[in-house]
C-alpha cells in the first residue's frame, strides 16, 4: 500500500513525512504550512519529554514511599519523616507536570484537528474555482426562444414557488414550495432515493441535528463553524448535508472488512448560513439556506475506494441523463477542494435561461481523514487495526435541478417534465 493511499493527517504520518505533508497541503494553499507543522512536532516533543519527566518522578516517588516502611521499622524516624517530605514534594511535581501535559496535549490536539486533509497527488494546481479542470461533458444545451425566462420568473408564472412568502415567515433564502412545485420535490426525492436503492445503497432517515462530536467527526468542526446553524442552548448543529449524521453512524466502530463496502443514502433538510453570498449567485434557487438534498455515503477499504469514487460518479452521472439534463464534470484543484477531502469532482448542470453553469453534486474521496478523526477502523488479515476510507457525494442536491429542469424543459404551452419523474409525479407538464 502506498502512502498516498495509506495517508492520514495522524501525528506518526505528519512526523515520519514531513516534507511530503507540507507538500501537499501547498497545493491546498494552507497558509504559513511549514511554521504549523513544525510547531505540531515541537508540541508533540514537548508532550513527550513531559511525559518521561512525569514517569520519572513518579517512580522515585513510589521507590521513596516502599523505602518509609522499611525506615520506620528500623527506627529511623527521621529518615523516614524526610522520605515523606519528599514524596509529597514529588507528588506536588507530578501534579504540575500533569497540568502541563494536559495543556500541552489540548494544544497538540487544536493545532491537530485545524489542520486539513491532504490532496491527493493527482489534484491539480489553483487558487480557485476558476482553476477547475473540465473532465468530460454530457448532453446538449437546449436553445430558448428570445422570450425564455428564468426559473425565478417561471415559478411565479405558474405559481410553484414563493420567495416572497418564504421571505415575510423566514427571510431570504426560505421559499414555499407550493402545488405542483411541491410535488416535482417529492418526485425528485423518490426519484434519487429509488435509484440508489437499486444500485445498493441502504435507505437511512437521519436526523435534521447534530452533537459537536458529529461535526468534529466529518470535519464540518472547526472549520465550518461560522456557516452552520447552531443551537448552543443544548449543543446542536443543524446539518449542513446528510452525510454528517450518516457518516456518524460509524463513528467509533470496529467494522467487518467482509461488510465492505458499506452504502448508505439519506434524504434531509440542509442548512447552510451561506455567509458572505451575494449577487447573481443568490438569486431565485441559486442559493439557499435551507434545502433538499439526497446524499450517498460510503465506507470503504482504502485498496478499493477510488474505484469506489468512479462508481459513485457513473451514480451521479446516470441520474442527470435520466433528467435529460446537459452536464460536465470538474475535477477540482487544490484552492477549490473542501477542507477535508482528499479528491472531489462537482457536476453541474447547464441552465439555459441563466446560461450558466450550476453545480448539483460534489462527490468526494476523504481517504483515512474523517475515519481517523471518528476512529472508525477494520481489522486487516493480520489481525491490524486500520482506518477505513470513507466517500460522499450528492445525488442529488434539488434547488439547481428544479432552476435547470423549469428553465431547460420550458415551452409556449409549459413546462415539460422528463419522463422519469411522470410516474411520481401524477402529471407531465407544469401548465
Amino acid at each position: 500500500m502506498s502512502i498516498l493511499l495509506h495517508k492520514m493527517l495522524q501525528l506518526q504520518y505528519i512526523k515520519d513525512h514531513r516534507e511530503e505533508c507540507i507538500s501537499r497541503l501547498k497545493i491546498k494553499n494552507v497558509a504559513d504550512v511549514e511554521a504549523r507543522i513544525d510547531e505540531i512536532i515541537a508540541l508533540d516533543a514537548e508532550r513527550r519529554a513531559l511525559q518521561v519527566k512525569a514517569d520519572g518522578v513518579k517512580a522515585e516517588s513510589n521507590r521513596i514511599a516502599k523505602e518509609i516502611g522499611a525506615l520506620m521499622k528500623a527506627g529511623k524516624r527521621d529518615e523516614a519523616e524526610a522520605a515523606k517530605a519528599r514524596t509529597a514534594e514529588l507528588k506536588a511535581e507530578e501534579k504540575t507536570l500533569g497540568e502541563q501535559q494536559a495543556a500541552t496535549e489540548k494544544n497538540l490536539n487544536e493545532k491537530l484537528i485545524s489542520l486539513p486533509n491532504t490532496p491527493h497527488i493527482t489534484v491539480p494546481c489553483g487558487k480557485s474555482e476558476a482553476d477547475n479542470v473540465v473532465v468530460a461533458e454530457f448532453g446538449h444545451k437546449p436553445e430558448l426562444s428570445a422570450d425564455a425566462l428564468p426559473h425565478w420568473d417561471l415559478c411565479a408564472k405558474y405559481d410553484i414557488i414563493d420567495f416572497e412568502l418564504g421571505n415575510k415567515v423566514t427571510g431570504a433564502g426560505f421559499p414555499f414550495y407550493k402545488g405542483k412545485g411541491a410535488r416535482l420535490q417529492r418526485a425528485l426525492i423518490n426519484f434519487f432515493l429509488n435509484e440508489a436503492a437499486d444500485a445498493g445503497f441502504l435507505e437511512i432517515q437521519p436526523p435534521l441535528m447534530v452533537n459537536e462530536a458529529s461535526g468534529l467527526g466529518t470535519g464540518q468542526l472547526p472549520d465550518k463553524e461560522g456557516q452552520m446553524y447552531a443551537i448552543p442552548l443544548d449543543g446542536f448543529y443543524m446539518i449542513p448535508t446528510a452525510e454528517v449524521p450518516i457518516t456518524n453512524i460509524f463513528r467509533g466502530e470496529v467494522v467487518d472488512p467482509k461488510q465492505l463496502p458499506i452504502k448508505r443514502v439519506g434524504y434531509s433538510e440542509c442548512f447552510r448560513r451561506e455567509a458572505g453570498s451575494y449577487g447573481k449567485d443568490v438569486r431565485g434557487l441559486n442559493r439557499l439556506h435551507e434545502f433538499s438534498k439526497v446524499e450517498i455515503v460510503v465506507i470503504e477499504h482504502p485498496d478499493h475506494s477510488y474505484e469506489m469514487l468512479e462508481e459513485m460518479k457513473k451514480h451521479v452521472g446516470g441520474l442527470l441523463d435520466k433528467l435529460g439534463l446537459p452536464y460536465h464534470i470538474l475535477k477540482l484543484c487544490g484552492g477549490d477542494i473542501s477542507f477535508t477531502s482528499a479528491m472531489t469532482f462537482d457536476f453541474e448542470v447547464w441552465s439555459a435561461a441563466q446560461k450558466r453553469w450550476l453545480e448539483v453534486s460534489s462527490v468526494s474521496n476523504f481517504e483515512t481523514f474523517q475515519a481517523n478523526r471518528m476512529k472508525l477502523r477494520f481489522k486487516d488479515e493480520n489481525g491490524k487495526m486500520q482506518l477505513c476510507h470513507t466517500l460522499n457525494g450528492s445525488a442529488l442536491a434539488l434547488p439547481r435541478i428544479v432552476a435547470a429542469l423549469l428553465e431547460n424543459n420550458q415551452t409556449p404551452d409549459g413546462i415539460v417534465m422528463p419522463e422519469c419523474l411522470r410516474p411520481y409525479l401524477g402529471f407531465d407538464k407544469i401548465n
